[in-house]
C-alpha cells in the first residue's frame, strides 16, 4: 500500500460535507511538521454532517479506519494510517455512509 501519512491537522470532511477531526489528545510524540503521525488509536469525530436518511437526520458521528498494517510502520506499537487508508464514516448507531473524503495537502511523508 502507498500513500502519504495521516496527519492530525490533515483536511479530512465525511461524504456529506461534515468535518472530521482526532478526538482527544495525541498518542504518542511522533510528529511531522509539528503534527502527530495517526495511528490506529487515535479516534476521529465528525461534525456539523447535514445527512437525512428518507427525511429523518442520519448524521456522520464517527469514522472507523482500517490501519495501514501492511506498510510495516508503527509508531508506539500501533500501525499508521495513510491517506490511502480504508475508512468509513459511521452515523451514531454505527450505520456505514461512506468514506471519508482526504483533501489533497502537501505529501510530508510518503510510505511505499
Amino acid at each position: 500500500m502507498t500513500g502519504s501519512l495521516l496527519v492530525s491537522d490533515a483536511v479530512i470532511g465525511c461524504p456529506h460535507g461534515g468535518r472530521v477531526t482526532a478526538a482527544g489528545p495525541s498518542a504518542g510524540g511522533v510528529r511531522v511538521a509539528g503534527a502527530a503521525v495517526s495511528t490506529a488509536a487515535h479516534q476521529y469525530v465528525v461534525t456539523g454532517c447535514p445527512h437525512t436518511a428518507s427525511g429523518v437526520p442520519s448524521p456522520c458521528v464517527t469514522v472507523r479506519w482500517a490501519a495501514a498494517e501492511e506498510s510495516g510502520i508503527t509508531v508506539d506499537g500501533r500501525p499508521v494510517l495513510l491517506d490511502s487508508s480504508a475508512a468509513q464514516c459511521l452515523s451514531a448507531a454505527f450505520v456505514p455512509q461512506g468514506p471519508p473524503v482526504v483533501q489533497a495537502a502537501q505529501r510530508k511523508v510518503t510510505v511505499r
